[in-house]
């Protein structure tokens, strides 16, 4: 049986640093069906030369860049829409991935007819060096739980486009992905959780999502403005994420 394609979804911005290394986990993949469609969100570094210089070597790999910075909803958005794969997997382009996960996940959705999955994974530094850190993901969650607390790392999901179709990223700055998984789940009952380790999650002192308390205002957008939650209720999700997160009680 032929291989179904595999669109690879990865946003970028200011990231020539790791992103060199990112793709070569793309590339190393046991899975050899796919495209890594990157769109660059107006980087000022030379991020694009670096990238040029892999798709010399691969033409699996696509790049469109923005003349503007537009945000990473934007950029993801931009990315799904180019994509022309059976399946569609997601990959930040300063995170790794584990040579073998395209392959255990496909076929984990496969063989369990699943259509949204995601997997769990480990935290690396900035260096790359392993913090023996694992988030354990659970083994299937409905809209009300990933609102809740949201267990599911950006770089692990992967979801079925021949069943589920495509999707706009709703436009928030930061945690458009939890959104737009949001936005799946109202359309597809359950992500299911492939507790195995695939992806190496790197923790960065300036990354968009360092900023715990900073956050707080873009979960009250996500639950007011695109999710139309009610006041009482969108306090209430801020509180519980504001315990579980920023006092590390999981």
């Amino acid at each position: 049986m032929d291989e179904k394609l595999v669109s690879i979804i990865m946003p970028t911005y200011n990231c020539a640093k790791f992103i060199g290394k990112t793709i070569e986990t793309v590339i190393n993949q046991t899975y050899k069906n796919w495209e890594l469609v990157i769109v660059d969100d107006c980087s000022k570094d030379n991020t694009e030369e670096i990238v040029n210089d892999y798709i010399k070597e691969d033409q699996r790999i696509k790049y469109y860049r923005f003349n503007i910075n537009q945000g990473a909803a934007k950029a993801r958005t931009k990315a799904m829409e180019l994509a022309t794969g059976n399946y569609m997997a997601f990959l930040d382009s300063d995170d790794l991935w584990k040579k073998d996960k395209l392959e255990k996940q496909i076929k984990f959705m496969e063989e369990n007819n699943y259509n949204f999955t995601c997997t769990a994974y480990e935290q690396i530094d900035e260096n790359g060096n392993i913090l023996n850190k694992v988030i354990k993901t659970i083994s299937k969650a409905d809209y009300n739980r990933i609102l809740l607390d949201c267990p599911v790392g950006n770089s692990t999901v992967m979801y079925n486009v021949d069943k589920l179709g495509k999707f706009e990223v709703p436009n928030i700055r930061k945690r458009n992905d939890d959104a737009l998984w949001l936005q799946i789940l109202k359309k597809e009952k359950y992500i299911h959780g492939m507790n195995e380790i695939l992806m190496e999650y790197r923790i960065r002192s300036n990354s968009i999502s360092s900023n715990k308390i900073d956050l707080v205002k873009y979960h009250w957008q996500l639950y007011r403005k695109i999710e139309h939650l009610s006041i009482i209720r969108s306090v209430f999700h801020i509180c519980y994420w504001g315990v579980i997160k920023i006092f590390h009680i999981k």
